[in-house]
């Protein structure tokens, strides 16, 4: 049937052509993005609860919440925080896969059925359940050099202007402005003004209530017999200052008393708990996220110029900063991966060159792989792929090995015209023949290894899958090219070498093939001496202690080497959070950020920052933290990189006293938490005093602190704020004919601030607050301005019912799947080499033999992954030995001699974590991800060579030669394609063995591991195969001769006896 293709070239080219016309419709339509879709779906549900401490929205709001919410279909599990700022929230993740539109519907259904349980004040802000885009494209700051323009004027602009029309950009999957200065109508109450004219918050808010409405009058003349029908129009809501201060809250004998007699009213914000600045102005940040599937690099470019545009129309003074653009990072990452597509390739075919010396012989292969390659893009867009890193990736790696089908086709011609055949048609049609079995067998066992790996689920199953189909693909797609395409190039291009030799000159390529075929074939000659010396009955232990020493290596290599899950790589920013002592004041952190900011700018490497002031990623809200968002240079532009900025920064803040920094590296994935360290939740799941868990909490730490594998283990939460404690005298309270409300409620309209109704400007809703004026709040003596009205209407001093005590409690509550947690960060000793996975192991032990009983801990963020990822390692190899070993037992009609290519493969594998030790483990590379991934790669391509050499033997032995002499011919028949076409993929990988800048640490990665294990495996696998094959070949002989196994192979009883 092949040889159809042989007959008929035209056929041949036409299925390559249809190939590569759908794989470029493929490539224009893929969409572009830095990792694939993996981290899980996420819904956040907000709340807030003006003036209630952490514990009252930790009880009153979110424990009803959670209740109702745990256990919605597809959840894996939740967290949950609230602060003495009154807001409050609850982070549901799902499993991957799950839609998140349907996980919002679901959310928000169960939010419902807790609505009747939260307070009233909680009910009329409202509780938001909102899809939690984690994957953000864009952070970008707006400020303003305009002295006249505040943060609030920023913030509003933005929303007003700008946000809509970025929403509206086509694949945005959310944008949203961080910050809290939205407007918001300040009513700032006078207490004294209101004490004089007996009034209370109270009455203000029902004044507010009355006359703030909207209404619907309706019209005049309907059903009549009227010419003309009108319309009733009523004012509304207010809209300005002036209205709201003209309200009337009493009016009594003609004397009108308003609003703006007893408080000041102005257009403020609705928060003032946050202060942030870029490069030293005023600014906001705005964060954009992509819908899951859109393409990134085209996204960023579309809201880039939807910015530019609305830019013309900015007010004076007002501009943008870019502090985070994923494009900048998958640009320069995917530059590098295409230069190093290029590069791979005039590598490969250098060598392939230098093997074949033929320019028509490598031309064949130069237009197979292209095909193999570009048609990919078609299937990646079929499966609903993306270009990515990781499909990048597997094509670089695809280039060495589709390579390998097209040079097993040339160089069998090559052989057959060596042998005698009469043109380059005919030893195509010879070569058919003899190769068809292998180039099937080995694309079966390429795609048994990456196949089944595709369905292991999670974030690592992400990986696997997007690059091992990628990977299966191309192979898939070069099988086809070397059974249609490259025999048909090969009848067509191919001349006998003796006909060559004549018709050309002696030139300085010529000596030096001459040269080289001469090396060469010393080596061959050399390789058969030692195959049999190797084979003879009384040296295979040789063999069989070799494959010892490496599987325990392997063993003890793999135990030693520090693991990981995904690299962290240079990601252009720097992210430092500030902390300042318990109780400290906004603008005492506002200050201590700055100075920190001062510091920050001066390294060079360093080229905007934005400071925020307020708000710390890791603590949450709150007056003693703080942030500093550092954008570095391009990487082009800098030598160093992000860590070394790490290094420099932490080293000048270590001398500031008041404050404590922490500065890392911004994350390589987005979505599974900030640090590069070992994220945990320490859980209390009796229920106790939340000081006994801080207590023990401590304790653990310092005992993990103690050992050489952490740098250092800390957690961010703090039971140690200043705070007040008020007791109210009930009898005193009933007494004066009051109710318990009436203290509470006075003191949260005056203190904590109070919800009261909504306004509407530039065509916006937003809230009008009551509160009591900044200067009335400033200390615990102004508690005795504040009046409530008794039955008798007289106006009683509220400090007459309270008691007032010190004591110290949490700026904050985390629960963590419904148990009181507290986050705990650790970080490895990685400058003595030990890794995350060490710290988890050690985590651990610690944890079960040092927790008291009823306390407890689980993995969050990139953490929770690499535990999950690395309880599937095994099983994924696991996977894939038993599928390789089933086909090749299906192929060869035997259980025993695949085992030949099996017990080959440690040689190999060994060799990944030797190069590991020797050149990645220095770099900081561990055993991640991307080394697993380059692992069964190799099963399959160490395979695939093993598999060369034994159809070969066994082609041989049909013949009738014996076990040794078979094993021999048939390696030696296969040495030169086999070091050619393994030289030739090392050859493809040497550029990202070396590779620097954005991304270079998952290109060494593979690298690394890859040219490792396929070096060391060729190397010795070219000797170990046959002698496993001569071992394993006669074992089966003899069960087959004893009737323990079956056996069609009659050649094996005419020529049973082997040379010794």
């Amino acid at each position: 049937m092949l040889k159809i293709f042989v007959e008929r070239p035209v056929l041949a080219t036409v299925i390559s052509i249809l190939i590569v016309v759908l794989g470029i419709i493929g490539l224009a339509t893929l969409p572009v993005e830095q990792y694939p879709n993996i981290s899980p779906p996420t819904i956040r549900v907000s709340t807030n609860y003006s003036g209630a401490s952490a514990e009252v929205v930790m009880n009153s709001v979110i424990i009803p919440l959670e209740e109702q919410i745990n256990g919605v279909e597809g959840m894996t599990y939740m967290t949950s925080s609230a602060t003495n700022s009154g807001s409050g929230s609850i982070t549901v993740y799902f499993e991957p896969g799950v839609n998140q539109d349907i996980a919002a519907v679901m959310v928000q259904n169960r939010v419902s059925q807790a609505t009747s349980l939260l307070p009233a004040e909680v009910t009329r802000s409202g509780v938001t359940v909102a899809k939690q885009q984690s994957d953000n494209v864009l952070t970008i700051s707006l400020s303003s050099t305009n002295p006249d323009h505040d943060q609030a004027f920023i913030q509003n602009y933005t929303d007003i202007n700008v946000l809509p029309q970025i929403k509206r950009v086509m694949g945005v999957g959310d944008a949203s402005v961080m910050g809290a200065k939205t407007y918001s109508m300040r009513i700032w109450l006078n207490p004294n003004l209101m004490a004089s004219y007996n009034l209370t918050p109270a009455e203000v808010q029902a004044a507010l209530n009355d006359q703030n409405v909207e209404a619907a009058p309706g019209s005049i003349g309907q059903n009549s017999d009227q010419t003309f029908e009108y319309s009733l129009q009523y004012t509304g809501r207010l809209k300005s200052v002036e209205e709201f201060e003209n309200i009337i809250i009493r009016s009594q004998d003609g004397h009108i008393l308003r609003l703006g007699d007893v408080a000041e009213v102005e257009l403020g914000a609705l928060f003032y708990a946050v202060m942030s600045a870029t490069d030293g102005t005023p600014s906001v940040v705005m964060q954009v996220s992509q819908i899951a599937g859109s393409n990134a690099t085209e996204l960023i470019k579309n809201i880039k110029a939807t910015l530019d545009e609305a830019s013309k129309t900015f007010p004076p003074g007002f501009k943008f900063v870019y502090m985070s653009d994923a494009s900048e990072f998958l640009d320069a990452s995917i530059s590098k991966v295409i230069s190093t597509f290029f590069e791979a390739f005039l590598l490969v075919f250098l060598v392939v060159f230098v093997f074949l010396q033929s320019f028509r012989s490598t031309l064949i292969p130069a237009i197979a792989v292209p095909v193999a390659i570009i048609g990919t893009f078609f299937v990646l867009q079929v499966m609903g792929f993306s270009i990515n890193l990781l499909t990048l990736f597997a094509l670089i790696l695809a280039i060495g090995i589709v390579v390998d089908d097209a040079i097993v086709v040339v160089e069998a011609v090559h052989a057959q015209l060596e042998k005698g055949a009469k043109n380059a048609k005919e030893a195509t049609l010879l070569t058919l023949k003899e190769i068809a079995p292998a180039i099937i067998s080995i694309t079966l066992v390429m795609a048994s290894v990456f196949i089944p790996v595709s369905f292991i689920g999670g974030t690592s199953g992400v990986f696997y899958r997007q690059f091992g189909l990628t990977l299966a693909v191309a192979i898939f797609i070069s099988a086809i090219n070397a059974l249609t395409l490259s025999p048909s190039l090969s009848a067509l291009l191919l001349t006998s070498p003796h006909a060559a030799e004549a018709a050309e000159k002696k030139n300085i390529f010529k000596r030096f093939t001459a040269w080289f075929n001469k090396w060469f074939q010393k080596l061959t000659d050399q390789y058969e001496k030692t195959l049999h010396f190797l084979g003879k009955k009384n040296h295979r232990w040789i063999t069989a202690v070799m494959i010892i020493i490496f599987s325990v290596a392997l063993f003890l290599l793999m135990k030693t080497t520090p693991t990981g899950f995904v690299p962290q790589e240079d990601s252009g920013s720097v992210l430092c959070m500030i902390t300042l002592p318990p109780g400290s004041s906004l603008e005492r952190t506002d200050s201590m950020v700055h100075r920190a900011y001062e510091i920050a700018k001066e390294i060079p490497e360093v080229a905007h920052i934005s400071s925020i002031s307020g708000v710390n990623f890791m603590s949450g809200l709150g007056s003693p933290y703080g942030t500093l968002i550092i954008k570095l240079t391009p990487w082009k532009d800098r030598k160093r990189t992000a860590s070394d900025v790490v290094t420099v920064l932490t080293e000048k803040t270590s001398s500031i006293i008041g404050a404590s920094f922490t500065v890392f590296s911004s994350p390589t994935l987005r979505g599974f938490g900030l640090s590069s360290g070992v994220e945990l939740k320490m859980q209390d799941r009796t229920g106790g005093n939340i000081y006994d868990f801080f207590d023990v909490t401590q304790d653990f730490l310092g005992k993990l602190q103690s050992t050489d594998q952490i740098l250092t283990a800390y957690t961010t939460f703090n039971p140690n704020f200043p705070q007040k404690q008020i007791e109210v005298d009930i009898a005193k309270v009933k007494e004066s004919g009051l109710q318990l409300n009436d203290i509470l409620s006075t003191l949260q309209m005056y203190i904590g601030s109070m919800y009261a109704s909504n306004f509407t400007l530039y065509g916006k809703p937003y809230r009008v607050i009551i509160q009591a004026s900044p200067e009335y709040r400033k200390n615990m003596d102004n508690l005795d301005a504040l009046f409530v009205k008794t039955a008798s209407g007289e106006m009683s001093p509220i400090t007459e019912y309270l008691t007032i005590t010190d004591f110290s409690g949490p700026q904050s509550f985390t629960r963590y799947n419904m148990y009181t947690s507290m986050d705990v960060t650790i970080i490895p000793n990685f400058s003595e080499g030990y890794s995350t996975g060490d710290v988890i192991d050690l985590v651990d032990q610690m944890g079960a033999d040092e927790l008291p009983v009823g306390y407890g801990f689980e993995y969050t963020g990139m953490t929770r992954e690499e535990v999950s990822s690395g309880n599937q390692t095994l099983l994924i190899f696991v996977i894939c030995l038993i599928f390789v070993y089933l086909l090749l037992c299906a192929l060869y009609e035997s259980y025993i001699i695949p085992l030949s290519v099996i017990f080959s493969l440690p040689v190999g594998l060994a060799g990944v974590f030797i190069f590991l030790k020797l050149f990645g483990v220095t770099q900081g590379i561990t055993n991640n991800i991307y080394v697993q991934i380059s692992l069964i790669m190799l099963i399959g391509l160490l395979a695939k060579n093993a598999i060369l050499i034994v159809e070969f033997a066994i082609q041989r032995r049909k013949q009738g030669m014996n076990i040794v002499e078979a094993a021999v011919k048939g390696a030696v028949a296969r040495l030169r394609p086999i070091l050619m076409t393994s030289f030739a993929f090392i050859a493809g990988l040497t550029p990202l063995f070396f590779a620097t800048g954005a991304g270079s640490v998952g290109n060494r990665s593979i690298g690394i591991s890859a040219i490792g294990g396929m070096l060391i495996g060729t190397v010795l696998g070219v000797l170990i195969i046959p002698s496993l094959y001569i071992i394993f070949q006669t074992l089966h002989d003899k069960f087959a001769k004893s009737g323990i196994v079956n056996i069609s192979d009659d050649s094996i009883n005419k020529n049973s006896n082997e040379q010794k």
